[in-house]
Formats: structure tokens, C-alpha cells, sequence
């Protein structure tokens, strides 16, 4: 569906009878910036930090995270996050681990309206604003010896200035603070004339990869400004980011192993999808296309993600794919989803964020793995066939296991993926593109205050339940109202006011075009149906909806104290063994008999924390035949035996569970296929 009206600039004070909540900032300052000629007219745009509230499992998440990591990460990690950084003038870390908290901490504090949290954020936002130089810089800008557990120099580089673009962009979402305007228009100044004499690549690499992040905020300050010479700073900051069109177009870089940095892709992968909006040109959106689908192909795994340990490295389940991987990733896809409209990101955003994600942080959201494996049966202290081994550590749960970047940085991915699932629309509307519990407060047509209380089990659960309400004195209003059908879905229903309206096939974006009054309800149904995806070695995993299931295995958790490593590991780490068999082949079925085959248990869908083996929404039961040959190597599987391998022997079917990913530490993922 092209959609091919635009929303202009505009402000308005969200009122309280929409929400019947008491708002202490009820006048504030709330924009829609849409694109400014001649950037290309995106159809969905980011609503106001604040706008949506989660609800549900979502809020328990967000929760869970202030209480956790990310609500204290300075009393955690004080080496690292406390008055010494140099994000806060100290003389301490002064490289992306205090930013990458802060992009994480500072819209989970203004997406809960949580005063201690804001708190605890300000002082990082005033002495960013405060460092700015008379030339434009900003930042640290001193380098210190090196120290144990610090990253002191290259406190100039690009690189980590990028990640605090990104949190001063979303501070000025939640407060309309115009001193952001002023240090990121005098600090693009500074770009536009350094970047010459010192490129994106002249400190570190790092920035020649993950120009994307450096070159979206500058075309998010153009919307606001309309200063020209942004304009010329983008074109340079294109010019000097490392090549993704043309690498996925016509290169092999994702059939390469170890042919870039599993993160630096999770990032770069979107830049040519920003650029796009500059040069609208069928090549940039032709690249994304592709990039995915290569990147799929060799690299992909059954959790939507792909091995990167820390380098690109196949398709092999027992590789390892990192932390920030996901919640870069998942940014990654938010942002070209706004872009494109294009179902398929959203689908993919759902598949990390469901799957992913959750299996690879502890429900304290403390403890977490530096790489996860779609095929995970030991998670323990032992040196893998990853590209990079952190002393064994990558696969504990801990801290600081592996290496810390995750632990600074893992705190974008709820949060985001919260201020993601709505936005407005460029036919002066508003969408719901990604589905969990939540609320939205906003506004629609002329600046009309509305709101929306979407109800859902969501993954789990077939059916998003949409409330409509509006101030008492508005009466009806006019508006268009998008939903995503996703691409795993084969038939929605959709009704309005507990009439059917449309049975709408997946894969599109259908739009309700209507007068709405308080009280309208919308009802999505989304059956989901059994289904698999190959793999690696023909492997198979099983999926329903936008969840990958995984083999239930039993597990036992263990305290490893730390002494020596503390600086490194953190005081503590957590190994996981099984306590069940896991080497589990599947049984080959027709589709046709799939949902036969594959019996679904639903339990309570509506739990506040579903991602953990007793509180699984949904079991699945099957048989399944063990593969004695398949055995322990390196504390991994070994190799996965090649579905339906002609003369293997197998015990006789017996009985499995399969539980959603995100509910597991230890399983299989991709299965072997045997005949029945």
C-alpha cells in the first residue's frame, strides 16, 4: 500500500482526559517530525518518547530492567559507570560503555515517568551539553594510561559520540529541550569541517561501519532546522561509511566468513535504508532486500540472528551471535520499518525481540550471556569454536561475562522496541505495526487527542483487542488506522465493534478508514499455525506465529564465585548443565499433517513474566527419535547429523515437549529430521 500524504511539523499538549491519568507536564512540547523536503516522505513516523506506555508482560520487562541492570548499573559496574567516566568530566572510561548505558537507561526512565531514574539520567545529558567546545566538539576530550577493566584513550573518536547523537535525539523526544538543537547543530559544524582532515575510520574503525547511527540523526535535525549545509554533512558521512550497498549488492561480504563484525553489521545494515531518504533510488531498498536475504541464507539461525562470534561465521547452530548483536539489530529494523512500511522488518523485529532476546538475559535482568546458541546444551565455562573466547566465559551467564560492551550496551533493546510499536502516519493517522500489551496516547487529522489501549497475549495469544477513546468534547473523529498483518499469518479476520470487517491474507499493512468514537473496539485475530524453516545441514526448526520452539531440557544451575577474574568476569557467573537427554531428532511429516502431528498446549498467556521454562504460555508435544551418535564435543553439540542421513540409527519415537525459545537456557533449536 504506497501512502503518499505527508504530516507537517506541528506541536500540541497531550490532554488528560484522553488518558484520564493527571500528567505534570500536560503542556509540554510534543512534535511529529516527518521528513522536510527533499528528504523522501516516510509513511510512519516516531511518535513522542512517553507517548506509549507498556502494559502487561511488557511493563514487567521494562520493570524488571529498573530494578535490575539497567536501573543501577552505576552501583553494579562502578568501575566503569560511576563519577569518573568521562561522559560525566571524570578520568575514567572514556569510550562507548557510558554512552551505551545511558541510550538504554534514558528512554526506559521516560517511557515509565520515573523521576529517580530521570534523575539519574540528567547529569550525563548536562555535561554532554555543557562540553561543547567554541568549535563544535563535544565530549571527552582528554586520553589517560591505560588502567585494568578501562577503556581511557581514543577520547576523540567518532565513534562513541554517535551512540550519545542517538540519546540526545531521544532526550529532545521527551522534553523538547532546545539546547540539543543548538549542541547538535554547532557539533555538525564541527563535523562538516573535521571529517575531511580526520574521516569516520581516522580514531577507530568503528565509526566507518556504524556511520548509519552518525547519518540518521542528521537528517532527524534537517527536519527540524532545515539547515542546509546538514544536507552536505550527509552526503559526506555516506561517502565515509563502509559501502553496504554496493557490498550486498555485488559483493560476497555476507557469504565471507569473518568478513566484518557481527555488530558492526547489526548497525551498518540500515544505512542504506537511511540514505535512501536523501537519494530515493530502487538500488538502496534492493540492498536491504538482499543483505537480509544473503544474511539469512549463510548466517542465519532459528532465533533471528545469525552467527557472529565475534565475526561473521556461517550458519552453524553451535555459533555463537552476541548481546549487542540483538538489541542493534532490533534498532536496526525499527529504523528501516518507519522508512520502507515494509511488513518483513517488523516481522523480523518480532522474531528477535520473542525469541532471542529474552533467552539471553535473566529474568533479574542482570545476568546475561555475551554469545547465545540456537542450539545451546551446556552453557558453561569452556573455550568454543567462536572467533573470539573471552578466558571460556561467553556462554555463562554473568555480569561481565565474555566481554562488557554487552553489559553497557543491552539496554536499548525493551525499551526501543516499547517506542516502536506505534507510530503516526503520514495520511495523518496513527499504526500498529509491532503488537504487545500497551498503551498510546496521541494525536490524529488536525491535532485531535486520541488514545488506544491495545490488549494482547501477544506473542502467545491469537487475538490484539484495541480500545478507542477520545476527550468527551471531541465527539467522533476521522482517521485512518493501520494494522499489520504479519507475513507467518495466512488469514486475519478483523472486526470492528464485534462486526467483521475484512479477511485480510498476510504480508500487508490494511488500513481502517473511518469516523471513530470512544468506546470502538478493534479485534485482530492472527491464527498461527505450525510451521518449519530449514536450516543449516537441512535442519529444521518449528515455529507458530512469531515464535521459535525449542526442546525443553532440564537444567541445572550453578554459582561459580570469581576472585582473581573479578575486574574481568565480574564476582560472580552462573553455568547451566543439563539434567535430560537433548539429542532429539524430529520426525519428517507432511505439511499437510503438521498441525496434527505437533499437539499445542495453552496455558496462562497472561502471566507478567512468560519467558521461563515454568511459566511457558504454550508447550507443544510431538515424538521425536534420539541420534546416540550425536554427542557432547567441546561442550556443545557436536556436529548436527544431516537431515535424513540414510542408515542412522535411532532409538525408538518417543515424546518431547517444545517450549518458546525465549523460555529456554539450554536447547535445540534446529533439529535433525529422521523418517518415521
Amino acid at each position: 500500500m504506497k501512502i503518499t500524504a505527508i504530516i507537517p511539523l506541528f506541536v500540541m499538549g497531550f490532554s488528560c482526559a484522553v488518558t484520564g491519568q493527571a500528567r505534570k507536564n500536560a503542556t509540554q512540547v510534543q512534535q511529529y517530525i516527518a521528513n522536510r523536503a527533499p528528504l523522501q516522505e516516510k509513511p510512519y513516523i516516531e511518535l513522542p518518547l512517553g507517548s506509549i506506555e507498556p502494559q502487561g508482560w511488557l511493563r514487567t520487562m521494562l520493570v524488571n530492567q529498573k530494578n535490575g541492570a539497567t536501573g543501577q548499573l552505576d552501583k553494579l559496574y562502578p568501575l566503569v559507570m560511576n563519577h569518573r567516566n568521562g561522559w560525566l568530566g571524570g578520568d575514567g572510561d572514556q569510550w562507548e560503555r557510558g554512552p551505551y548505558w545511558i541510550d538504554g537507561l534514558l528512554p526506559l526512565a521516560y517511557i515509565l515517568k520515573d523521576t529517580a531514574l530521570i534523575a539519574r539520567v540528567k547529569p550525563w545529558i548536562e555535561w554532554s551539553i555543557n562540553s561543547q567546545q567554541a568549535d563544535g566538539y563535544f565530549g571527552p576530550a582528554t586520553d589517560y594510561p591505560a588502567e585494568p577493566g578501562l577503556q581511557r584513550d581514543n577520547s576523540r573518536d567518532w565513534w562513541p559520540k554517535m551512540v550519545m547523537l542517538k540519546v540526545l535525539k531521544q532526550y529532545y523526544s521527551a522534553t523538547g529541550d532546545k539546547r540539543v538543537i543548538t549542541l547538535l547543530t554547532n557539533y555538525f559544524r564541527y563535523q562538516l569541517n573535521e571529517l575531511p582532515k580526520h574521516p569516520l575510520d581516522h580514531w577507530s574503525f568503528w565509526g566507518k561501519y556504524r556511520g548509519g547511527d552518525n547519518l540518521m540523526v542528521v537528517y532527524w535535525l534537517y527536519n527540524i532546522t532545515g539547515d542546509k549545509f546538514l544536507l552536505d554533512l550527509a552526503e559526506l558521512v555516506h561517502k565515509q561509511t563502509f559501502d553496504y550497498t554496493e557490498a550486498f549488492l555485488h559483493g560476497d561480504l555476507l557469504r565471507r566468513p569473518f568478513s566484518i563484525h557481527g555488530v558492526n553489521l547489526a548497525q551498518g545494515i540500515k544505512e542504506p535504508g537511511i540514505y535512501y531518504q536523501q537519494h530515493p533510488e530502487k538500488k538502496y531498498l534492493d540492498a536491504l532486500q538482499t543483505g537480509f536475504k544473503d544474511l539469512r541464507f549463510y548466517n542465519g539461525m532459528a532465533h533471528g540472528l545469525y552467527g557472529g562470534d565475534e565475526a561473521l561465521h556461517g550458519n552453524n547452530p553451535t555459533q555463537g551471535s552476541e548481546l549487542c548483536t540483538a538489541v542493534e539489530m532490533m534498532f536496526s529494523l525499527e529504523s528501516i520499518l518507519e522508512i520502507t512500511g515494509d511488513v518483513a522488518y517488523a516481522d523480523h523485529l518480532e522474531k528477535i525481540a520473542f525469541n532471542a532476546l529474552p533467552a539471553q538475559v535473566f529474568e533479574n535482568f542482570i545476568d546475561r550471556q555475551y554469545f547465545q546458541q540456537a542450539n545451546q546444551v551446556m552453557a558453561t565455562r569452556y573455550v568454543r569454536n567462536f572467533d573470539q573466547n573471552h578466558a571460556g566465559t561467553d556462554v555463562c551467564y554473568g555480569l561481565l561475562t565474555g566481554y562488557p560492551c554487552c553489559t553497557s550496551n543491552m539496554h536499548q533493546g525493551w525499551p526501543k522496541f516499547t517506542q516502536n510499536l506505534w507510530y503516526a502516519t503520514a495520511d495523518k493517522g496513527i499504526a500498529a505495526l509491532v503488537y504487545a500489551p500497551s498503551t498510546v496516547t496521541t494525536y490524529v487529522g488536525e491535532q485531535t487527542p486520541v488514545s488506544f489501549k491495545e490488549e494482547t497475549a501477544y506473542p502467545f495469544g491469537e487475538s490484539v483487542r484495541f480500545t478507542f477513546s477520545t476527550n468527551k468534547k471531541t465527539g467522533t473523529v476521522s482517521f485512518p488506522f493501520h494494522l499489520r498483518v504479519p507475513g507467518w499469518c495466512k488469514q486475519a479476520t478483523i472486526k470492528v465493534n464485534g462486526q467483521v470487517l475484512q479477511q485480510a491474507p498476510g504480508n500487508q499493512i490494511v488500513k481502517i478508514d473511518r469516523s471513530w468514537k470512544s468506546g470502538d473496539v478493534v479485534e485482530l485475530q492472527l491464527p498461527m499455525h505450525i510451521s518449519q524453516s530449514r536450516w543449516y545441514e537441512n535442519t529444521v526448526s518449528v515455529e507458530r506465529g512469531p515464535v521459535t520452539y525449542a526442546l525443553k531440557i532440564g537444567e541445572s544451575i550453578k554459582k561459580v564465585a570469581v576472585e582473581k577474574e573479578a575486574v574481568a568476569f565480574g564476582n560472580a557467573y552462573y553455568e547451566v548443565h543439563p539434567t535430560t537427554p537433548w539429542n532429539y531428532a524430529l520426525l519428517e511429516v507432511p505439511e499437510d499433517q503438521l498441525q496434527q502431528w505437533y499437539a499445542v498446549e495453552k496455558k496462562d498467556s497472561l502471566v507478567s513474566y512468560p519467558w521461563s521454562q515454568e511459566h511457558a504460555p504454550i508447550l507443544i508435544r510431538t515424538k521425536a527419535k534420539r541420534i546416540p551418535s550425536w554427542s557432547i564435543y567441546n561442550e556443545m553439540t557436536g556436529p548436527v547429523p544431516f537431515s535424513m542421513m540414510w542408515g542412522l540409527e535411532t532409538t525408538p519415537a518417543e515424546e518431547i515437549t517444545l517450549i518458546p525459545y525465549g523460555c529456554t537456557k539450554l536447547r535445540i533449536s534446529q533439529f535433525p529430521m529422521v523418517w518415521k
